[in-house]
C-alpha cells in the first residue's frame, strides 16, 4: 500500500473510507487512480478498479476545470459490504453538475455522461447548513454483482 492513503472510519456501520485531500489541477487524476486501484486491491475487488479509476478521472477532471477551489479531497469508502463509492469533495457548492449531451464537436463535456453510462448510481451532496453548504461531494458508486 501506498503513502499517499490515509485510512478512517466511517459511519456506525464500520465500513472503512480513504480520504485525502489533492491540488486541484489535472496531474490529480494520476494520483487519483492510483489511490483507487491501491483501496480495492485492499478490499480485494480488483474487478472494479478499472471502471473506478476511470470515474475518478472524469471527477477531478470536472473539478479542475469548472470550480476555482485550490483544493480537492478524494474519497474512495465503502458504504456498504456490496458498494463502493469514489468521490470528489470540493469547495464550490454554487457549480453542480450537469449532465449534458455534447455535440459530435465537442471535445470534452462527456465526462458525466461517461459516469452515468458507467456507474451504477452517481449524485451529488451539499455539505454545511443548507442556506449556505460549504462544499458539494460528487460520487459515483459501483455494486457489487447482486446487489442492486
Amino acid at each position: 500500500m501506498t503513502s499517499l492513503i490515509k485510512p478512517v472510519q466511517v459511519a456506525a456501520i464500520g465500513h472503512p473510507a480513504y480520504i485525502q485531500t489533492f491540488p486541484c489541477e489535472p496531474s490529480t487524476a494520476e494520483i487519483g487512480r492510483k489511490l483507487v486501484r491501491d483501496v480495492l486491491g485492499v478490499w480485494h475487488l480488483d474487478n472494479l478498479a478499472d471502471v473506478a479509476a476511470l470515474i475518478i478521472s472524469e471527477l477531478i477532471a470536472n473539478a479542475v476545470r469548472h470550480t476555482p477551489c485550490n483544493s480537492i479531497r478524494l474519497i474512495v469508502g465503502r458504504p456498504s459490504a456490496t458498494r463502493v463509492r469514489v468521490g470528489v469533495v470540493d469547495r464550490a457548492p454554487s457549480r453542480l453538475p450537469v449532465l449534458s449531451q455534447g455535440s459530435e464537436d465537442d471535445e470534452s463535456g462527456r465526462g458525466l455522461l461517461l459516469i452515468d453510462g458507467i456507474a451504477d448510481r452517481w449524485g451529488y451532496d451539499l455539505h454545511g447548513p443548507d442556506r449556505r453548504p460549504w462544499c458539494k461531494e460528487v460520487w459515483a458508486e459501483l455494486f457489487m454483482k447482486g446487489d442492486e
